[in-house]
């Protein structure tokens, strides 16, 4: 099939630009143009190593991006399948969380199923009330929360944020009148504790979702990325854990990592798409039709590519390869799946 390919020039090229329309909006119709060929082939959900054979160059606010479609032959829940063994201890949903590689925690979970909070962001208003760790003498530890408070989680995530050989404990956690707030906890003397959190975002029923924890700046210490309010108008946090405290350190609007009511909480990759030592994140925008790649730039974040899509993602984002090889797998809710990856050279 023939390429159709649309070169976008970068968006500080267009910032510079005197022309008195918006180039962006012309580079919104025109694709979308290209859009309603992608559309018009449509097959049920499957994925294998064939292509049916449609490409188009993506907008990009810097790199290109090609959109393929892929031919399939599985159903989505083996090509989007979660990894994580099921938790213990009657949450509905939960999973565990294992650490690999050297470290004072070896996996955690959450148990004490609640109703206590009606959000019910989830799929059910069955949400958590202790976090358990297990140590590597195959002791087990736990924290319970407060009746005021739950995890609107499903399952914790493992990191030596700080660098300094001890892992920390990166929850969701939320206040039944102040909504979700990004909670740290790790050990200390032999005990398991809060260690930072970003806070609570201020109002009941409010929610926010973990996007990805990885050097995204370059450092030895890594940063925790996460969307608030994801279903209304989201914005993209990156926070950094040092000196006992989670301090913001960027953010970029408009996005959005998870479909309300959905128990699929990984729409979101991280990749180092060009090869510069700093992770990227691929998450879709606020509408959930459009893929965004994001990364740092000068210590800002900034939009590295964007790509529109015929449908809104609905399944977890996969990722293959790295640098100019970075591939970005995603389903929509159309049953469609999609393969994004940088133009290479003619």
């Amino acid at each position: 099939m023939r390429q159709l390919r649309y070169p976008i020039r970068s968006r500080q090229t267009q910032q510079r630009s005197t022309i008195a329309f918006s180039p962006a909006k012309l580079v919104h119709f025109v694709h979308s143009i290209a859009l309603k060929k992608v559309r018009a082939w449509s097959l049920p959900f499957a994925f294998s190593v064939g292509f049916l054979g449609f490409s188009a160059l993506a907008v990009s606010a810097g790199n290109e991006w090609v959109i393929q479609r892929l031919a399939a032959d599985v159903d989505d829940t083996s090509v989007f399948a979660e990894s994580r063994q099921r938790a213990p201890g009657g949450l509905p949903d939960g999973l565990i969380t294992a650490y690999e590689g050297r470290t004072d925690i070896l996996k955690a979970w959450y148990t004490e199923p609640t109703t206590r909070y009606g959000h019910g962001i989830l799929g059910d208003r069955i949400e958590a009330g202790t976090l358990n760790v297990r140590l590597p003498n195959g002791n087990d530890l736990s924290l319970k929360l407060s009746d005021t408070e739950v995890f609107e989680d499903r399952y914790p995530r493992l990191a030596d944020l700080d660098g300094d050989g001890s892992t920390e404990v990166i929850t969701i956690r939320s206040s039944l009148s102040a909504g979700a707030s990004v909670t740290v906890y790790g050990l200390r003397d032999g005990a398991l504790i809060e260690k930072a959190t970003t806070g609570f975002i201020g109002r009941s029923n409010r929610w926010l979702n973990i996007a990805g924890i990885a050097r995204f700046f370059g450092r030895k210490t890594m940063e925790i990325a996460f969307v608030r309010t994801p279903h209304i108008g989201g914005t993209l946090f990156i926070h950094r854990f040092e000196n006992g405290r989670l301090r913001q350190v960027a953010s970029l609007d408009g996005f959005s990592n998870h479909q309300i009511g959905s128990r699929e909480m990984r729409l979101s990759a991280i990749a180092d798409v060009n090869g510069n030592g700093r992770m990227e994140l691929a998450l879709p925008s606020d509408s959930r039709a459009v893929l965004r790649i994001v990364g740092i730039s000068e210590g800002n974040l900034i939009e590295l590519g964007s790509v529109d899509l015929a449908a809104r993602i609905d399944k977890a984002i996969g990722v293959k390869g790295t640098g100019n090889s970075t591939r970005f797998i995603v389903g929509l809710d159309n049953s469609e799946v999609y393969e994004i990856s940088q133009k290479g050279p003619e």
